[in-house]
């Protein structure tokens, strides 16, 4: 079972809080500073967290104001329930378990109930890790372990800078990247999956990037035969898991 922490879905807000939290080794998801805002307090803070490799996001004051009406002092931090783990080290950690290594990486899945879902389903399905970008991805809160039915604790979560070259690492380690994506002519239920794997699944609106699609080793469309284009992102990824658990039992 991974780290938890007491109080999910929490704020941090001040720059000497987050400061200390950071140095009392706090889990953080996230840090939001204000646009515009310098001092060298804000300079020891952005080292802290890059030092941590926590994500930073610059927004306007109206949003921080939003979050917290006290005085933030331009920066508030969210901090996680879980603590992330390093891919590389689930990697090595799943060869030399003897384990053929199932991953799966969400490319711009943006919403909480989804994610929960799909790590609910991913945990259910024997996967090693989930694969998420430190921009552009679900927050994993307090709403995304109530849907994933405490999944969240029990299955290694990995944020990446960037999910391309993340993607190419997993590749020279000899796993096999496959895009979950309409855009092709393949089926899903085609491709080989007792090999070492990592599924691919996109945001809902606009799927998996085309960086990502154009290093993909396989593409694998879910077969329609309704008058729906498509199926919900969770949904997308049970069904091309199983197909992964059917094959290798």
């Amino acid at each position: 079972m991974y780290k938890q922490n007491p109080k999910p879905n929490n704020l941090i807000y001040g720059i000497h809080s987050v400061i200390e939290a950071i140095e009392a080794g706090q889990l953080i998801d996230k840090i939001m500073v204000q646009k515009g805002e310098q001092s060298d307090l804000l300079i020891k803070l952005s080292k802290l967290a890059k030092a941590n490799n926590y994500y930073q996001q610059q927004v306007p004051k109206e949003k921080l104001n939003k979050l917290y009406r006290g005085n933030h002092q331009g920066v508030i931090a969210f901090t996680s329930p879980i603590d992330f783990q390093p891919i590389d080290e689930v990697i090595s950690q799943t060869f030399e378990k003897g384990k053929t290594p199932f991953i799966v990486a969400l490319d711009g899945v943006t919403d909480v109930k989804n994610f929960g879902a799909i790590v609910r389903t991913a945990h259910s399905a024997g996967v090693d890790a989930i694969m998420i970008p430190f921009k552009g991805s679900a927050a994993c809160n307090e709403d995304a372990i109530k849907t994933s039915a405490g999944a969240l604790f029990h299955i290694p979560i990995c944020k990446v800078k960037l999910m391309r070259n993340s993607l190419k690492y997993l590749q020279n380690t000899g796993i096999q990247v496959i895009s979950v994506t309409e855009k092709t002519g393949d089926s899903i239920f085609s491709h080989d999956y007792t090999l070492p794997t990592c599924l691919v699944l996109g945001a809902e609106d606009v799927g998996i990037s085309a960086d990502i699609l154009k290093i993909s080793d396989k593409k694998g469309a879910l077969p329609m035969l309704g008058k729906v284009g498509s199926l919900n992102v969770s949904v997308a990824a049970g069904v091309t898991m199983y197909e992964v658990v059917k094959q290798r039992l």
